[in-house]
């Protein structure tokens, strides 16, 4: 995309939401006059690329929509913010950009926000790691531990229009032999029922070091992890949850989300970064709030066509209201971003809708009122980062109804 042709978009869209009829709601669209708008386009606002979409719905009903800001190019590492905009009609148009952590020359990403269901506060888990080193040289332990990852958190109690300082929780939630760390991305989760209600649980991910005497580097993909970390007080303290130990380099855990199903377990997916058995996902369950799991990942085969990349789960509310999972739908290639429902608690999944067939990437999921479901993702015609869009879909068509 030209530098004129982004400049053309962020116009439009400061002026009207874009909309696009394919694949569209006409239920959505007929209730809020939009079906699509696009939040974030690459190469506008003093950054190269956007990517990395989280989003939740505050208790005002403000729809959030966070991004990683990336400054010099489209890579992982470097000068890299947490940024936000705010929608107040659903998703349709967006109030102006806010630096919500600024990397100030390091990285600072993976948002994972979630809504304190006790006091209404906004709480975002993010990841940290200096601007001067990658993800290859943290994992071989090459780095000292303060340019490794680190985690942060912030709270915002104005609906999102601004954030507290991020405050380092490293010690709290990070073992001594990990390397690598990654919140999310996407939206955390506040747990509604049972003993554990108003328990905040970030879906996470790490790398531990090889064991003394392997030849081993630590770069390899078998050791990276699954975890997740908690709080009980609203994002004042946190401990760490449940830890996959396998790094047997079969199911290699890594980018996470995590919905609360109606019976109070936790459904945890994982994207499968080149473990050896066959398939892309992964996913577990626990019944006691992310303390352990009832059982290690397993290979989720009614998912085989997504590639390897990140991806969301979001639990609709109501009886019998499905489990949606979103992310791209074309086997090896990041294209086609795609709504996938399952009846049983994420025991088997169906497609429920394409939303394109263009390029596509990251997504998170979002409840958007009773009837209607947002999908923020990355997408484009040229390539999966041209632009974050916001996309409205009705539950009606993603429940079969």
């Amino acid at each position: 995309m030209t530098i004129l042709s982004r400049t053309l978009l962020v116009a439009a869209v400061l002026v009207a939401p874009i909309t696009f009829a394919a694949h569209a709601s006409a239920h959505a669209s007929a209730r809020s006059g939009c079906t699509s708008s696009v939040p974030y386009v690459s190469g506008s606002g003093g950054y190269d690329t956007y990517r990395i979409p989280a989003t939740v719905v505050t208790d005002q009903g403000t729809v959030l929509a966070f991004a990683e800001g990336r400054h010099n190019s489209a890579g992982d590492t470097g000068n890299i913010d947490v940024v936000l905009r705010r929608s107040t009609d659903g998703g349709c148009t967006w109030g102006p950009l806010s630096v919500v952590a600024a990397g100030e020359g390091d990285t600072r990403g993976n948002p994972a926000p979630v809504v304190d269901p006790r006091t209404g506060a906004i709480v975002l888990v993010t990841s940290y790691n200096s601007g001067t080193v990658t993800e290859g040289q943290i994992m071989r332990g090459e780095v000292t531990p303060e340019q490794s990852r680190r985690v942060f958190v912030q709270r915002s109690w104005d609906d999102g229009r601004s954030f507290s300082t991020p405050r380092d929780i490293t010690g709290e939630v990070k073992l001594p032999s990990w390397r690598w760390y990654a919140t999310g991305p996407g939206h955390a989760v506040a747990l509604t029922r049972g003993v554990h209600a108003g328990r905040l649980v970030v879906p996470a991910n790490h790398s531990a070091a090889p064991v003394a005497g392997s030849s081993d580097t630590g770069q390899e993909a078998k050791y990276y992890g699954g975890h997740d970390l908690y709080s009980d007080d609203g994002g004042e303290t946190w401990q760490l949850g449940f830890v996959d130990p396998t790094y047997d380099g079969v199911d290699n855990t890594n980018e996470s989300s995590a919905a609360e199903l109606p019976d109070g377990r936790l459904y945890f997916s994982s994207r499968d970064q080149l473990g050896t058995s066959a398939g892309n996902r992964l996913d577990t369950y626990s019944s006691d709030g992310g303390v352990s799991l009832d059982r290690p990942y397993a290979v989720q085969h009614t998912l085989d066509d997504v590639p390897v990349v990140e991806g969301s789960v979001l639990q609709l509310p109501g009886v019998g209201a499905p489990l949606l999972f979103s992310a791209p739908s074309v086997p090896n290639v990041r294209q086609g971003m795609a709504v996938w429902r399952s009846a049983d608690g994420g025991g088997r999944f169906v497609k429920a809708v394409t939303l394109s067939g263009e390029w596509a990437g990251y997504s998170d999921l979002v409840a958007v009122g009773g009837d209607t479901v947002g999908v923020l993702y990355e997408t484009g015609a040229t390539s999966a980062y041209d632009t974050i869009e916001f996309r409205r879909v009705g539950v009606g068509e993603l429940s079969g109804g």
